[in-house]
């Protein structure tokens, strides 16, 4: 599994975390509300709210896209059809006794 910036093991199901990869090919996994700004110079450089900066493989435009991609799923709830009338189960039918 990857290493958060701080160098804790991030399982699978991190849906919070931008997944991306350090220059030594190393995976990374950043939070993208901690980002502060990008910069090309000509590497990509990450500078975080803390001040760290972290510097990866992925270009901008790469990273930028992940981002979107990210809050796209937080902030728009996937559109779930309504059942069908035949996907509600019937009530059981009164059962008739002979007496």
């Amino acid at each position: 599994f990857p290493r958060s910036i701080w160098g804790e093991q991030i399982g699978k199901d991190t849906k919070a975390m931008i997944r991306l990869t350090r220059l030594n090919t190393q995976p990374l996994v950043v939070n993208s509300d901690l980002i502060k700004f990008i910069e090309n110079t000509p590497d990509t450089v990450i500078t975080l709210i803390t001040g760290e900066k972290v510097v990866v493989s992925e270009s901008t435009e790469e990273v930028l896209d992940q981002i979107v991609s990210f809050r796209r799923r937080i902030l728009i709830p996937e559109v779930v059809p309504p059942p069908s009338e035949d996907s509600f189960e019937q009530p059981p039918e009164a059962v008739e006794s002979d007496q």
